[in-house]
């Protein structure tokens, strides 16, 4: 598997594990019983760190694309492994 391959993959599980990490973690205004601007919403967050959620999404991500990576090379589940659907009846008579 050529580097950009992986530097795509790993981009791909980076996005979706900055998102799926997204509302955990935070605390709003009506948690903490701090004052809100007023206009705001009860749900915007308080304490919102990007850089430990960038953080915390690069580690999964590496974990994550070396399993893939792993995988790909060692062929541990394969495409036969997870089809799921009935196989044709073979006909010896052709």
């Amino acid at each position: 598997m050529q580097i950009t391959s992986i530097a795509a993959i790993y981009f791909l599980f980076w996005v979706m594990c900055a998102f799926m990490m997204l509302p955990f973690g935070v605390r709003t205004a009506a948690d903490v019983g701090e004052g809100m601007v007023p206009g705001q919403a009860e749900s915007a967050p308080v304490n919102f760190r990007p850089g430990r959620l960038a953080l915390r999404a690069a580690i999964i991500a590496a974990v994550l694309t070396g399993l893939f990576v792993a995988n790909y090379e060692y062929g541990w589940v394969t495409i036969a492994d997870i089809d799921i659907l009935p196989k044709p009846p073979v006909n010896l008579a052709d």
